[in-house]
């Protein structure tokens, strides 16, 4: 490996990006590491090459490393060789838009250069947002939705796949009717971890993950990256290489060109507040202590419980964050993100992503996780930001299966009241009990996420506590949901979907999903027993069985139908609070309220009932005059025989009924 004189320092280098640049002089390289004694670039004509040729680098005041290589270098790797403290390590670019890697924990990244190639985006726009609270959200894996065979693909990778996928991808989205689809991490992590129980080089031991993978991506390696693995030039077995060439850029621009032109919002869920660890993480071998939050001896502090904490008031770290978020709406027009534990993040982090993406797309739909270190919902309202509810998740269905149950299964959960159950309906207000948010629009409600059980896992473990330990041959026999079971997801859907907000579903939701573990190699201590972590399990524990709809076709109706009849009701969804009245019966678990919003919104005027008690019926008594049946325990009324009723209604235990009718004008 020789080193080469070709780099020139005459250059104002401030006027260029982090990363690499390719200028009619050549490329010009800038990295950002203020403590390392020298940075070199060395680059290869092949990913496989173990020498290339070696280009020295001058740091500035900043701690900014430069240089320009007046070289064509199109189409070639490079990394940084960093020397200091006594060591030596090499390190892919942190500002990589693209990365070359092997399928090993350690990953051993390369950044590609290349010249951007012009995609055709065909008039391609933005989703427009003009209210978040017109959304439908459905949060998937993108794998989840093609890996398994129902889902009728080409098996020409993931992005495509769920492209044109028969059964799955869109073509599931566009059955449902949903307008946003929230992808798990598609920025490049680290999938792979060190293998089980075997002692690394590095000293590390993974006692903890027997798969050794992790499925989720919520260890990002490289912000500006995506994720190479769901190419249709890559390939999972160990030690191959992936990410050889740029397939993946213009597969998932096409993935998301075909999403926005069945008018569905691409949302990406991203990971800011904490980076991978166990591979060679560019930012840990650059500037560990610029990027990171560290204590006296130098160790990560781990508040997001991954393994390190991101310094996000650090100056580079900000850079870092705000601008990968406007190259992802520039070069791959995502409409939105949702930030996960984004509690970690600091206020003006905040307010500048949120200012700096507006410029781009003024309708960009902002999420928080609003939690990690601190709890800060409020907080991200007061900046105007929409925030994950977990307290009307918890209102609903409780916080834990067996010890902390919610309203649909005839309980409290620990922080709700019948007060508390109403405010979340209305909005989760904070003027009111509970209340966290300045306006509905803020609220983003969910029963089910990717974290913890499915929601029918955590219903069939609420009513039957043996199921929690059971362990499960007949995958078919347990999705199936018992009559209480089935009315008890009717009643979680009705609520959630009658609430004021945003509202958000997972999926495999509306057909109650069951997650069991399918551990082939029998590793897994809890093999075929139900999971509420799945963080790891690149199988059918996760992948969706959409030839499960046909097993519980009747709540998979009632979502479907749940979606037309919340989207084509405006009141259902942006009411203002003085616009709903909530009835007073002497059992607090019915709940029962009108909605008469403004006739400019809405010509309807609604009157919907809750039964959240298992064991008794309830009646209500009506205003007079007649009232449209619209929904109740058994089906959506939308678009069938009309069916009137009058003076009052009687409800079965666990259900709910909605009923309107037209003002006159």
């Amino acid at each position: 490996m020789s080193l080469n004189s070709q780099t020139v320092t005459s250059v104002d280098f401030d006027i260029y990006k982090m990363g690499y640049t390719i200028t009619e002089k050549g490329v010009v390289f800038r990295v950002f590491s203020p403590l390392s004694d020298s940075i070199e670039i060395i680059v290869y004509d092949n990913y496989s090459d173990e020498e290339g040729s070696v280009y020295p680098c001058t740091k500035d005041e900043s701690g900014i490393w430069n240089a320009l290589v007046s070289e064509d270098l199109t189409y070639k790797w490079y990394c940084y060789r960093v020397s200091g403290n006594g060591e030596t390590q090499h390190a892919a670019d942190p500002w990589s838009t693209f990365v070359t890697t092997t399928n090993h924990h350690l990953q051993f990244p390369k950044t590609k250069i290349f010249r951007s190639n012009e995609f055709d985006w065909q008039d391609d726009r933005f989703v427009k947002v003009e209210d978040p609270r017109d959304l439908i959200i459905y949060e998937t894996h993108i794998k989840d939705m093609v890996a398994h065979s129902s889902a009728r693909t080409f098996v020409q990778g993931i992005y495509n796949d769920f492209r044109e996928a028969e059964v799955g991808g869109i073509a599931h989205l566009k059955r449902l009717n949903v307008n946003a689809v929230e992808f798990l991490p598609l920025q490049k992590f680290a999938y792979f971890e060190p293998p089980f129980n075997e002692q690394t080089k590095e000293g590390i031991k993974n006692t903890w993950n027997p798969y050794a993978r992790n499925y989720w991506g919520y260890m990002t390696s490289f912000f500006h990256a995506p994720e190479t693995m769901y190419a249709s030039d890559a390939n999972l077995n160990e030690n191959e290489v992936i990410g050889k060439s740029e397939n993946t850029i213009s597969e998932l621009k096409s993935l998301i060109r075909e999403l926005h032109k069945n008018e569905i919002a691409v949302i990406m869920d991203v990971v800011y507040n904490h980076a991978s660890h166990y591979d060679q993480n560019p930012l840990k071998i650059l500037a560990k202590e610029h990027y990171f939050k560290l204590d006296e001896k130098e160790n990560f502090i781990n508040n997001s419980w991954t393994g390190n904490d991101i310094d996000t008031t650090s100056e580079h770290s900000r850079k870092l964050i705000v601008e990968s978020v406007l190259h992802w709406i520039k070069e791959y027009h995502i409409d939105g993100f949702r930030f996960d534990l984004a509690g970690i993040i600091d206020w003006e982090t905040i307010d500048m992503i949120k200012q700096e993406a507006q410029k781009i797309n003024p309708d960009v739909i902002l999420i928080a996780e609003p939690w990690g270190g601190e709890y800060k919902p409020s907080g991200f309202s007061d900046h105007g930001w929409i925030s994950w509810n977990d307290k009307i998740r918890n209102g609903i269905k409780g916080s834990h299966p067996i010890s902390d149950k919610g309203f649909i299964f005839g309980g409290w959960n620990h922080e709700t009241s019948r007060f508390a159950l109403e405010n979340f309906i209305r909005g989760t207000l904070k003027e009111d009990e509970k209340g966290l948010f300045n306006t509905s629009a803020h609220s983003l409600n969910y029963i089910e996420s990717h974290d913890g059980y499915t929601l029918g896992d955590f219903i069939r473990i609420s009513l039957d506590h043996s199921k929690n330990e059971q362990k499960f041959e007949n995958k078919r026999a347990l999705t199936h949901l018992s009559q209480e079971e089935l009315a008890t997801a009717k009643l979680a859907a009705l609520t959630l979907f009658v609430s004021q907000g945003v509202t958000m579903m997972h999926a495999g939701q509306e057909w109650g999903r069951s997650k069991l573990i399918f551990d082939p190699l029998d590793l897994d201590k809890r093999n075929r027993m139900l999971d509420h972590d799945s963080y790891n399990k690149d199988n059918e524990t996760n992948w969706l069985n959409f030839n499960e709809i046909e097993i519980n076709k009747g709540l998979f109706e009632y979502y479907k139908d749940l979606i037309e009849l919340r989207l084509s009701s405006p009141a259902l969804r942006k009411a203002s609070p003085s616009d709903i009245n909530f009835k007073v019966y002497k059992d607090p678990l019915h709940v029962t309220f009108s909605i008469q919003a403004n006739e400019e919104l809405d010509p309807y005027e609604y009157f919907i009932s809750l039964n959240g008690n298992p064991k008794k019926e309830h009646s209500i008594d009506l205003l007079p005059g007649n009232w449209e049946l619209i929904a109740d325990k058994n089906s959506i009324k939308l678009n069938k025989a009309k069916i009137t009723i009058e003076n009052s209604y009687t409800l079965a235990p666990s259900s709910g009924v909605i009923l309107r009718r037209l003002r006159i004008m």
